[in-house]
């Protein structure tokens, strides 16, 4: 097996989606992902694995809405069905619920498809390298 055989052997998917979504680099596992909120760190401070070529874009935003949407969606009429709040008091708990879940999601979602993009040697949705 030459160097570049072993250089773009398969990565493994699973566990770098793991360590994606706990905002952890998708090498090693223990080194942080991002500097800050979002920003992903150009190298992980651990294995000095490079980071800073791997572009999520809008990606993470439309699953974290995607997600978002059914789970409140789900909570609103469980909460109408069950309890028949007045709207504004409705309106207020869902709005807060989908700001918290939104910026819980979001980073999470964002290192997973870095992860995912790590584990398939992409440089951004759409560019295989």
């Amino acid at each position: 097996m030459s160097h570049a055989d072993t250089e773009l052997s398969e990565r493994p998917m699973k566990p770098a989606i793991w360590h994606g979504l706990r905002r952890r680099c998708p090498n090693c596992g223990d080194g942080a992902m991002f500097e800050g909120y979002l920003k992903v760190a150009d190298r992980c401070p651990v294995c000095q694995e490079e980071l800073l070529h791997h572009r999520a874009d809008d990606g993470p935003a439309y699953l974290t809405i995607l997600l978002v949407a059914h789970i409140l969606g789900f909570g609103m009429h469980f909460m109408w069905v069950q309890f028949r709040p007045d709207p504004f008091v409705m309106g207020t708990i869902l709005a807060i619920g989908a700001v918290g879940l939104s910026l819980y999601l979001l980073p999470r979602l964002k290192g997973m498809v870095v992860g995912i993009q790590w584990a398939k040697r992409m440089h951004g949705f759409g560019q295989s390298v």
